[in-house]
């Protein structure tokens, strides 16, 4: 039997007027998925436990059968072991982003615009990170570069305990009441101040808002933790297993997992990532000689940050796509299969962040039928149907036990 999880993060949502009171899942032309989902269980699950934040961070691990209460120890640690930082058991490591914020004079009075900055360029972000780092380093602190908006700070023998706002959290609010506060607060306030100093002006912003683009004029520094350790995913699940992801967060949870880490050419973790790529890619590793393989497609909650509903339908629809793709390979190629499909939490377009209501999921199996009664999949039809799991690190267990 061959396994897989397609993971369309952020993915379910909550009625949007626009679309004639649908969600985007209901909104969304998919196809494969309503030909499938009388075939399959349709339920709900909680991916997030009641004490922590619905990251993805959280509710990804859960999704892999990593219970977070037990494993968590922060998102940007997890995000540091998949650009290549060697994590001392003393380091702190922070999640930096490149921001978009208002110009007022005094930094409390600013607005956060866009949490990644436009989406700036890998490349253009490496010019801005690389002159923050000649300020940036020293006294114990480490400044590393990322992909696009995501980067690192890591601070040696730190402290952690400190109040740090996710910036996708605060979109178009005013940044005052969520500025860093704790034991290094005032130093990382210092941080994201002197870093506008420095970027507002910088030549790759002077390019972008030539180009109408918006500049990457802060950083904001959030998603603090320290090293983590995850059990072995073959010796836990007897299974060889493989992540496809654009994104470090998701490639740092497996990599801690030791699975397999596995490139596509043109993923992006946004709308324009290569959908069909990812599907052909998966085939390939499954037919090839993996077990299992987590496709992680970040698109649904990029859109769902940017109250893109129209983009996220679109992403869900390309999403059938990876489904149908993946079913028919392993099809033709006589296999016996399970795919599970379903968020690791809602990102709603109205609130532009992440909620820890319960997600719908959808397993199936060409094996055998295992309806229990859905039309689609959808939220709605998912609450219907009444299968519940409490736990989201459980959930996995349905998917092989089958």
């Amino acid at each position: 039997m061959k396994y897989a999880i397609i993971l369309g993060d952020g993915m379910s949502d909550w009625k949007i007027p626009e679309l004639k009171d649908k969600t985007c899942l209901e909104a969304a032309k998919t196809p494969y998925l309503d030909k499938i989902a009388p075939l399959s269980e349709v339920g709900l699950c909680k991916t997030v436990p009641d004490a922590l934040k619905p990251g993805s961070d959280v509710a990804n691990m859960s999704v892999l059968g990593f219970d977070p209460e037990k494993y968590y120890t922060g998102r940007s640690p997890l995000e540091a072991v998949s650009m290549g930082i060697a994590l001392k058991d003393t380091d702190v490591t922070v999640r930096c982003n490149l921001v978009t914020l208002s110009d007022e004079e005094d930094y409390a009075e600013k607005t956060m615009l866009d949490y990644s900055a436009g989406d700036v360029s890998t490349e253009e972000a490496e010019e801005l990170i690389a002159c923050l780092k000649e300020s940036f380093d020293g006294d114990g602190f480490t400044l590393y570069s990322g992909i696009s908006y995501r980067h690192c700070l890591v601070a040696a023998d730190g402290k952690t305990g400190n109040r740090l706002t996710p910036p996708h959290d605060i979109t178009d609010k005013k940044i005052g009441a969520y500025l860093p506060e704790g034991v290094c607060g005032e130093v990382y306030l210092d941080f994201m101040k002197r870093s506008y100093a420095l970027l507002k002006d910088h030549p790759v912003n002077i390019r972008r808002i030539s180009a109408g683009k918006k500049p990457a004029n802060s950083v904001w520094l959030w998603g603090e933790g320290t090293k983590p350790a995850l059990e072995n995913f073959k010796k836990m699940r007897g299974l060889k297993g493989g992540i496809i992801s654009a994104v470090d967060l998701i490639k740092g949870i497996g990599m801690l997992a030791d699975m397999k880490i596995i490139e596509v050419d043109g993923a992006t973790g946004n709308y324009e990532t290569n959908f069909d790529g990812k599907a052909e890619t998966a085939a390939n590793e499954l037919i090839g000689g993996l077990d299992f393989v987590y496709i992680h497609i970040e698109a649904p909650d990029e859109c769902g940050h940017h109250g893109d509903y129209a983009h996220k339908v679109y992403a869900i629809e390309k999403i059938d796509g990876v489904v149908k793709k993946l079913a028919e390979r392993l099809t033709d190629d006589g296999e016996e299969f399970a795919i599970l499909v379903c968020p690791d939490h809602p990102t709603p377009c109205a609130c532009k962040t992440h909620v820890s209501e319960p997600v719908p999921y959808l397993l199936y199996t060409n094996v055998k039928s295992l309806s229990n009664g859905a039309a689609r999949y959808t939220e709605a039809e998912a609450e219907r149907c009444g299968a519940y799991v409490a736990q989201g690190h459980k959930l996995i267990e349905k998917l092989f036990a089958l």
